[in-house]
């Protein structure tokens, strides 16, 4: 059996992180319809469209490295959506919804962006620095996304604070 290489390894996290996306991609119009808070619904929305423009900057990543675009199962992305699936259950109707939602979504976003910042350090290593501005308007993407969900965690939890 060969030794696996840093090329592998980069291989593997891409195909990783790939298939989180779309995962995510799925998972995202689920929490829209959830959302109890016309802030959160068209939050979740408009990520949805901006993931679906990750996914495309992933594909020509494979392109670039000559593969086809394919994921390869990620157990923590299918673990913190059944978390967030859980909390949509579990609170659903509830005060309390939404700032499991926002939670939930950071858990995605935070994994998200450790998943970009290794890619894009990787990506030089391995000779494919075409790939690192696609990356790197992925993980652009997914800080702002974290930022817009701390605002709302933030107002949401003062809203709730003065009505308690």
């Amino acid at each position: 059996m060969a030794e696996k290489t840093l090329n592998d390894l980069f291989l593997d996290t891409l195909k990783d992180i790939y298939f989180a996306e779309k995962q995510i991609l799925k998972a995202l119009p689920k929490m829209a319809r959830a959302a109890q808070s016309e802030e959160g619904k068209s939050g979740f929305l408009q990520h949805r469209d901006e993931t679906q423009g990750q996914i495309e900057r992933l594909q020509q990543v494979f392109e670039l490295m000559g593969k086809p675009a394919r994921g390869k199962t990620c157990e923590a992305i299918q673990g913190i959506i059944a978390e967030g699936e859980e909390i949509m259950e579990e609170y659903k109707g509830s005060a309390a919804l939404d700032a499991g939602l926002f939670s939930s979504a950071q858990a995605v976003e935070h994994y998200e962006m450790a998943r970009y910042g290794t890619l894009i350090a990787w990506a030089k290593q391995v000779g494919l620095e075409d790939a690192i501005p696609l990356f790197q308007a992925n993980l652009a993407e997914e800080v702002a996304t974290d930022e817009k969900l701390t605002h709302l965690a933030e107002a949401f939890a003062k809203a709730k604070g003065k009505a308690a």
